[in-house]
């Protein structure tokens, strides 16, 4: 029981970083929302230069190794900093919203439409589903190092890799694949929610068989996760 309290510990430090990082990200969209739309912001898509599209991208991608990097000193095998890095990036995401709202009061709803990321193309959705996302995957993050710091079995077979794999596909679909943009304005974006609930339920299912039933690991499995194997 002594992996508890180091456990708590642990995710603290995660929750503590990754809500920091969130506020860097909305302070870096202040700052652009402040530039390319002095008079207020609206739901059209600047026509940015291409040089300044390029750094966003990067930036972006920069983010995602930042958590990466602090998830591999986290954890101790791949499963706990698979772990820890899901965890980091929904809480991230949903920090991300709650700073913007304290800085811009924006979004007024959780229905307001919003560019999520610019890779590998512009992702259009409104906040409430990154947010429900997120969720999920703070959710699947605990339970997966949870799961490996305490030496347990998860099913990780054909079925459940499709689920999840494909339930993912779907989502991203659902960001990517929107009607009634016109142009460059994303005010009359319809999100394709049948397509997002579709892939949430299946992911969902993955998840659930994933974690359904845990059995304990063998004795030198479980040496190996204590001496800080892979």
């Amino acid at each position: 029981m002594r992996s508890e309290p180091a456990m708590r510990s642990v995710f603290i430090w995660l929750f503590l970083y990754a809500a920091a990082m969130a506020f860097v990200e909305s302070a870096v969209v202040v700052y652009l929302r402040w530039l390319y739309y002095p008079d207020g912001f609206s739901l059209t898509v600047q026509s940015f230069p291409v040089k300044t599209v390029l750094i966003e991208a990067v930036r972006e991608a920069a983010t995602l190794v930042m958590l990466f990097s602090v998830a591999a000193l986290a954890g101790k095998s791949r499963a706990e900093r698979a772990g820890a890095f899901i965890f980091m990036f929904g809480v991230w995401d949903i920090f991300y919203y709650v700073w913007l709202k304290v800085m811009l009061d924006w979004p007024a709803a959780l229905t307001d439409p919003d560019i999520l990321f610019l890779i590998p193309v512009a992702w259009v959705g409104p906040v409430l589903a990154p947010v429900l996302v997120s969720c999920g995957m703070i959710a699947v993050g605990i339970l997966l190092f949870y799961y490996e710091r305490h030496a347990c079995c998860i099913r990780t077979d054909m079925i459940v890799w499709l689920l999840v794999l494909g339930g993912c596909a779907i989502i991203f679909a659902s960001f990517v694949f929107n009607t009634g943009m016109s142009g460059e304005d994303i005010s009359g974006t319809r999100f394709r929610w049948e397509l997002f609930l579709a892939g949430t339920g299946m992911a969902a299912g993955g998840a659930w068989r994933m974690f359904h039933s845990p059995r304990l690991k063998n004795k030198e499995q479980r040496l190996k996760i204590k001496s800080g194997g892979t």
